[in-house]
């Protein structure tokens, strides 16, 4: 196998264990680690829960002294600034490591450049940019938050061939079929909070929990976007919210008792305070700044359409995943996506198609949002 094809090898490796931390580390990146030394793995690791230790970390401790000479894989520059523990940059300098490849390097300005330097300081080989393209797509929850201040935003929808996704009854149990519906919850798994409207949340009363089997404990944020704070107090985002954490949105002015709020208070609703838009609405602008701030780095949309709508108009989707099931409603069901005011078809939001595939009768398709 010639360098360049290794290369891409095992750095597809350690992009697969950076994905295995999606929705796990927030405020810190995903990072997956591989440790090579003659062809044959010495120790592999990847960003565990809450953000420590890093991947780099997990990978020498699994390699032991067996690091000394080897090439290290990164997805994402080794960083260079103490914390609560010393630089991945320097922990690979004391393992004497011959060379390390990396995928990207870190935008955080605290590192930015500066754990390449290290180890070049320190004579090891560095090599920047191997499966570039792939690595930003498994780091752009980061990549988002350090650039643009939010966190990557995604928007799922469950729907009819007719985009429907519910009857004008507001009958919706199911939509999609059952493996359809597992692929949604693992989908909820890899994000560090889910978020939906007050209408939604009030007539659909979701739990919006990872309900797989052992995975109850990767259930993401639960985020109510609620400007006049109508949620039911025995909805079971607020009964439950001691369990799973629950950030409730909702305007400065939006109530003037508050006893309302001190009961969400009391259940373990936090509620945050935002302003209103040019519509009297929740600025969703400065509600994903929030998040952004608070160190989420991925954010996935779950309805309803409302909200799907102001999103998309804002451009602050920046992909969508869309569930297609073998069904159709008419044109008197609800629609996926709400009313945006569109006129002639250039006005339209352009997608590229990153994937699709069959799960039972139904269609899982991911899109790439360009403009």
């Amino acid at each position: 196998m010639t360098t360049i094809n290794a290369d891409n090898a095992f750095m597809d490796t350690a992009i697969s264990l950076a994905e295995r931390g999606l929705g796990q580390t927030w405020p810190n990146p995903s990072v997956g680690c591989v440790i090579v030394k003659d062809g044959v793995v010495m120790g592999r690791g990847w960003t565990q829960p809450g953000g420590r230790p890093h991947a780099e970390n997990e990978a020498l401790r699994r390699a032991g002294d067996r690091a000394m000479g080897s090439t290290v894989y990164v997805t994402l520059e080794p960083c260079a600034h103490q914390g609560s523990t010393p630089p991945c940059a320097q922990s690979l300098i004391d393992a004497e490591v011959r060379r390390v490849v990396i995928g990207i390097e870190d935008p955080d300005p605290r590192v930015n450049g500066k754990g390449v330097k290290m180890l070049k300081m320190a004579g090891i080989r560095v090599d920047i940019g191997v499966r570039k393209s792939d690595v930003e797509i498994a780091t752009k929850g980061f990549l988002t938050r350090n650039i643009e201040g939010r966190p990557q935003i995604s928007l799922k929808v469950a729907t009819t061939l007719d985009g429907r996704i519910a009857c004008a009854s507001g009958d919706s149990k199911w939509v999609t079929g059952e493996a359809a519906r597992r692929s949604g919850h693992l989908l909820r798994a890899s994000h560090d909070a889910i978020l939906v409207g007050a209408t939604t949340a009030t007539h659909d009363n979701p739990t919006l929990t990872c309900r797989l089997p052992g995975m109850l404990d990767r259930s993401p944020i639960r985020v109510i976007v609620d400007g006049g704070m109508r949620l039911p107090l025995s909805n079971k985002l607020v009964v439950d919210a001691k369990i799973f954490p629950t950030w409730l949105f909702t305007l400065s002015n939006s109530y003037s008792d508050s006893n309302r709020r001190n009961a969400y208070l009391e259940a373990g609703v936090e509620v945050i305070e935002i302003n209103e838009d040019k519509n009297g609405n929740p600025d969703l602008q400065m509600l994903v700044s929030v998040l952004g701030d608070r160190g989420l780095t991925r954010l996935l949309i779950e309805g309803g359409g409302v909200i799907a709508a102001a999103f998309l108009k804002l451009g602050l989707i920046d992909d969508i995943f869309w569930y297609r099931a073998s069904k159709i409603i008419g044109g008197d069901g609800l629609p996926a996506i709400a009313g945006m005011g569109i006129e002639e078809i250039q006005e339209t939001k352009r997608m590229s198609r990153v994937f699709s595939y069959i799960v039972g009768d139904d269609v899982i398709e991911r899109y790439k949002i360009t403009g």
